[in-house]
């Protein structure tokens, strides 16, 4: 396994960055109004500003995994002309991140690996039940992991 290149890694997720700003502009999501895909985009560029211009503490991998969480969550979690332009763009440019199913690797695996995860499982457990994305047998299995999760987090007294 190969060392963790900060200024490499960087470089792909300014990129990916740029091709989510890009997205947004040209393929608004649906209902969203102009404000709110204005202020998106901002964040974006602020994400992009740290990755350039980070303090060296938070140049490790860690900080970096939940910063390369912040920018794929959008299109990770939802679907439409602007997550479809994004991930062909992805592709496009060879970089190396993927879209995937994570609810469906979590039921699959019936655990909860990270916190990550578990907030992910938070944002979308409702949206996703409505949505008849998950069915009711999912969602009893779900809330069982979220349950185990937050006792195996809690601190031991």
């Amino acid at each position: 396994m190969s060392k963790f290149n900060y200024e490499e890694q960087a470089k792909q997720l300014s990129l990916a960055i740029d091709i989510a700003v890009k997205a947004f502009q040209e393929y608004p999501p649906k209902n969203w109004e102009a404000v709110p895909i204005q202020q998106v985009i901002k964040t974006y560029l602020t994400w992009k500003n740290e990755l350039e211009n980070s303090d060296p503490k938070y140049k490790n991998s860690k900080s970096f995994s939940f910063r390369i969480n912040d920018v794929l969550t959008y299109f990770q979690e939802d679907s439409g002309e602007t997550v479809n332009y994004f991930w062909q763009q992805i592709n496009n440019e060879g970089l190396e991140y993927k879209r995937e199913n994570k609810l469906l690797k979590i039921i699959k695996r019936k655990k909860i690996k990270s916190q990550i995860e578990y907030d992910f499982i938070i944002d979308v457990l409702v949206p996703y039940q409505q949505e008849r994305i998950i069915i009711p047998e999912e969602v009893i299995l779900l809330n069982k992991l979220l349950h185990t999760f937050e006792l195996n987090a809690s601190p031991k007294a």
